[in-house]
């Protein structure tokens, strides 16, 4: 039986975020949702996740408000 801890690529802070917004549209890759979900804590993902949302909720506001004043 293979060890899974053995197993289990590292993720660094950059790849984090690559998948976050990649599965935000819809693009993600199997091979690296795969690799996303073999990881020990999804609390890394769950933060970017939502930092991006806000951003992208600010980002829209941002957009209306300009046009709007325009």
């Amino acid at each position: 039986m293979p060890n899974t801890e053995n197993n289990k690529e590292n993720v660094g802070f950059i790849d984090i975020v690559k998948s976050v917004f990649a599965a935000m549209f819809g693009v993600q890759s199997d091979k690296n949702r795969q690799r996303d979900f073999k990881q020990s804590s999804m609390v890394p993902y769950i933060v970017v996740g939502v930092v991006f949302v806000v951003l992208f909720v600010l980002g829209l506001m941002a957009i209306v408000s300009v046009v709007m004043s325009a």
